[in-house]
């Protein structure tokens, strides 16, 4: 970022050159018109912008401190204190143009966002309906903003995807360390998603297109952050209402300070200069500037380690989080979990309960969906069609899947025993997995079969997987359970580290989740945390939270708790789109181990607007104390007042080298040790 780019930093280097030739033109008694001319060109470029902007919030019969520090700096110079008023100008400016730096800085990332993505894409020609798609096909070179939903393009290796899609044909390692921070390449394969700005390594990869270049992941960050930029806190808001009203208090505090030495006998010079003086240091310039530097700091540091955070205020209800709810698959565990067993309630094979399971799954958001999914893909099973698909969150998927021309009632979701299921004796344990497995009939219906002995082959089956530490997942035809899919999700990487540091920060982590207790206290105790909830709903979820909770989730069961939370974030890598709108931003990468150095970073931010809008109302009491008691100089009201704007401003500019969020800084803090397209559908 070139900072002569930004107009008020020329506007304040341009008053600064002016002022540094008066200045000594005037000391050295140079001609007067050559002086006057100095001081006027300081006073042009440094005070016509905020004239500018006083004047049109003063149409808008708002009085703000750009208007009172113009009026303050033309009335030193109307009594001949024309040094004392290029000097309030060219502070003032310089003042304006480090606010401005510093919203650049925190933007900057924003445009490298964009520039991520290649600039032209290798379009495959328009072909045969029905040809074959092999990986490589005739091409066209394109602008990759031209590209529309359905296009296919050829990624050699060495080249940027051009836009986000799904892989046709052909198999390589996609390098997506500019775009999420993973160091590692990640393979990727035919039916895999990829995503613009990703660097493809090795193979060739033809891929279509799945969303309009404008809104792909990079331009969903892009969004996101942009937005949070735009957004002010609670407390900047507050403070910008006082500011209304301080200003007004400030100018008739200010006539008063003129008129009423004036009628006790003070000469009319020395009388315009203390009032003069008085609205420069009573100006609450310092204070304005207290609270949003920090803030917008804290979420430029956040960006850049993967956080995406809506607006300003979300870093404020973060520093006031004191519990932490996390949800279980996709947060705690990686989100990719393996279909690991499949059995038989009733005569049907296991490949035809896993083929229904995955055809009702079929576009599902859910992590556990996307796994049964592959698992069919893995073993090249037959999926029939499935139509009417709905998600019922919290409990699974419900479609109308049609096998032999017929539509039936394919349910996928949670095995929804009684207590008395489970404790049941399993009897027929040794039988399930044997003679209920070796089946291989084309129909899957449970009629022909006692309903008391299939519940207990549901019942030993669910409990079995679950003392493995597995999910159980029951697929059911017309009601009635035929079959259930074990699956398994590991904790993600540094777990157990993460919950350390969460637990030092804010308190004892909870599990929430709507798995069941077997499968949920083995996924907890590896990851070392000792507080679970299982087998709730969504409404459960939603009940249990603390009134200054942090929730972190991912699916789409998860919107209503981080909807209801005080602060609700979303793991970007899997979030359903619902949960993305639902929550106060995004978790782009290690979404366990970001958590306790984005809540300390919070708080730091909140000391730190705290204590600069101390130290601003401090000097701006100690300076009017001295002006209306004493003989204040203009020159030292003016260093004093603008002074403590500056510091305010590169004391909240401190935070965006904050060392707290690496381990090192952990120990200087003195504590222990979906996809981002939905951004785009997130924002307004």
């Amino acid at each position: 970022m070139r900072m002569l780019s930004l107009p008020e930093v020329r506007s304040a280097a341009l008053a600064l050159a002016a002022f540094a030739l008066a200045v000594p033109a005037d000391l050295w008694g140079a001609p007067w018109p050559l002086v006057a001319l100095l001081y006027a060109a300081c006073y042009v470029a440094g005070g016509w912008e905020p004239a500018r902007s006083g004047l049109q919030a003063l149409r808008e019969r708002t009085l703000d401190v750009d208007l009172l520090m113009i009026v303050a700096a033309l009335g030193a110079a109307a009594i001949g204190q024309y040094l004392d008023g290029a000097l309030l100008i060219v502070i003032f400016a310089g003042s304006g143009a480090l606010e401005a730096v510093m919203t650049a800085r925190t933007r900057a990332g924003i445009t490298g966002l964009l520039h991520l993505a290649p600039e032209t894409a290798h379009r495959v020609v328009c072909r045969e309906p029905g040809s074959a798609a092999g990986v490589e096909a005739d091409t066209v070179t394109v602008r990759a903003a031209d590209l529309l939903v359905g296009d296919e393009v050829v990624v050699r290796p060495g080249e940027k995807v051009p836009a986000d899609g799904t892989v046709l044909a052909g198999a390589g390692e996609i390098d997506a360390s500019s775009l999420t921070g993973e160091p590692l390449p990640v393979p990727r394969r035919t039916g895999d998603e990829v995503f613009a700005g990703t660097l493809n390594g090795t193979g060739v990869l033809r891929v279509r297109v799945a969303t309009d270049p404008r809104e792909s992941v990079v331009a969903g960050i892009a969004a996101q952050v942009a937005r949070a930029a735009e957004t002010k806190s609670t407390r900047q808001l507050w403070v910008e209402r006082i500011e209304r009203r301080y200003s007004v208090i400030v100018v008739l505090a200010a006539v008063a300070v003129f008129v009423v030495p004036l009628v006790l006998g003070a000469d009319l010079r020395s009388a315009l200069l203390r009032a003069m003086t008085f609205m420069i240091v009573a100006s609450p310039c310092a204070i304005v500037l207290a609270t949003m530097p920090p803030l917008l700091a804290a979420i430029a540091v956040a960006g850049r380690r993967g956080v995406l955070l809506k607006e300003a205020g979300v870093v404020e209800a973060l520093a006031e989080v004191d519990a932490v709810v996390l949800d279980k698959t996709g947060t705690v565990t990686s989100g990719r979990p393996e279909v690991r067993s499949v059995e038989a309630v009733v005569d049907c094979s296991p490949d035809e309960v896993l083929a229904l399971a995955a055809a009702a799954e079929q576009g599902s958001e859910h992590v556990l969906g996307r796994a049964i999914v592959a698992a069919a893909q893995r073993r090249d099973l037959r999926v029939p069609d499935a139509r009417d698909t709905t998600a019922l969150p919290g409990e699974g998927i419900v479609a109308l899947v049609t096998r032999d021309g017929a539509s039936v009632r394919v349910t996928v979701g949670r095995p929804d025993l009684d207590a008395g299921d489970r404790d049941r004796p399993l009897r027929a344990e040794s039988a399930v997995g044997t003679a209920l497995t070796t089946h291989d009939r084309r129909s899957c219906s449970p009629h022909g079969t006692k309903r008391a002995e299939g519940a207990d082959h549901l019942a030993a089956l669910v409990v079995r997987v679950e003392r493995r530490g597995w999910t159980a997942v029951v697929v059911r035809v017309g009601g009635e359970a035929v079959g259930v899919l074990g699956l398994a999700d590991e904790p993600r990487p540094g777990a157990r580290d993460a919950i350390d540091g969460l637990r030092a920060t804010v308190g004892e982590p909870t599990l929430l989740t709507g798995d069941a207790v077997g499968p949920a206290r083995a996924l907890a105790e590896r990851a070392g945390i000792s507080q679970v909830r299982a087998g709730l709903s969504p409404a459960d979820k939603h009940a249990l939270l603390p009134e200054h909770a942090l929730a972190v989730g991912d699916g789409l069961n998860d919107a209503p708790l981080l909807a209801g939370a005080h602060v609700g974030l979303a793991v970007g890598d899997g979030a359903a789109t619902l949960s993305v709108e639902a929550a106060d931003g995004v978790l782009l990468r290690d979404p366990l181990g970001a958590l306790a150095p984005l809540v300390r970073l919070a708080r730091r931010a909140r000391r730190t607007a705290r204590v600069n809008l101390a130290f601003a109302a401090a000097v701006i009491v100690g300076l009017v104390a001295w002006d209306l008691v004493g003989t204040l100089p203009l020159a030292v009201g003016v260093a004093g007042h603008e002074l403590s704007t500056v510091l305010v401003c590169l004391n909240g500019l401190r935070l965006a080298v904050w060392p707290g969020w690496s381990e090192g800084g952990e120990r200087l803090e003195g504590h222990a040790p979906q996809q981002a397209r939905d951004l785009v559908r997130a924002a307004p």
